[in-house]
């Protein structure tokens, strides 16, 4: 049975998304798609881009998530429905209330305009200290550290140097072929 490394899983940082610090979100839209055309090492596709300093060091991650939430409308009015939470109200509720809210602001067909001219730094994710995993790190031990911080992913470290990311959907791959390996032992 093969016995899994983070740094034999781990796509290296050459080649995933990545765009500097000060850059638009469009820029980081345009890294995500070339990284995605250009990444085919598994049928999974990358759902981040890696925000990096003037040193070439990470210093955030934009995932999907956050590139929606830039979309989001800013508006006070919005934020206090989603405060009404702490009273009990439920998420279907909540979602109620602002569609109804949102049908009362006029349209915003400039919504995709105004968001691309907005900076990575203003959304991206500042990795936390749980988020980093050395690259001789096994398989198990990394199954452990996605599941106990729920991440989708881990920056790879070698002497503290970050080297590539660690997706979950290659571990999951990789843990899929242990048991089938296993499987076919029994």
């Amino acid at each position: 049975m093969k016995r899994y490394l983070v740094k034999d899983l781990m796509v290296p940082i050459s080649e995933y998304a990545t765009v500097p610090q000060g850059s638009t979100l469009s820029e980081a839209v345009i890294a995500l798609e070339k990284a995605q055309e250009e990444y085919n090492h598994t049928h999974y596709r990358h759902r981040a881009v890696l925000v990096l300093d003037n040193n070439k060091q990470v210093v955030g991650k934009l995932s999907q998530m956050e590139f929606l939430r830039a979309l989001e409308p800013q508006d006070e009015n919005i934020d206090r429905i989603k405060e009404i939470r702490k009273f009990g109200f439920s998420s279907k509720s909540i979602a109620l209330q602002q569609e109804q809210y949102r049908r009362k602001m006029p349209v915003n067909s400039d919504m995709y305009t105004s968001a691309i001219k907005l900076k990575v730094e203003d959304f991206m994710q500042t990795p936390s200290e749980g988020e980093y995993v050395n690259e001789n790190t096994s398989l198990e031990t990394a199954v452990h550290q996605l599941i106990t911080g729920r991440h989708l992913s881990l920056l790879v470290t070698q002497k503290k140097k970050i080297v590539g990311v660690l997706r979950m959907s290659d571990v999951f791959a990789a843990a899929f072929h242990v048991i089938k390996e296993v499987e076919a032992t029994e």
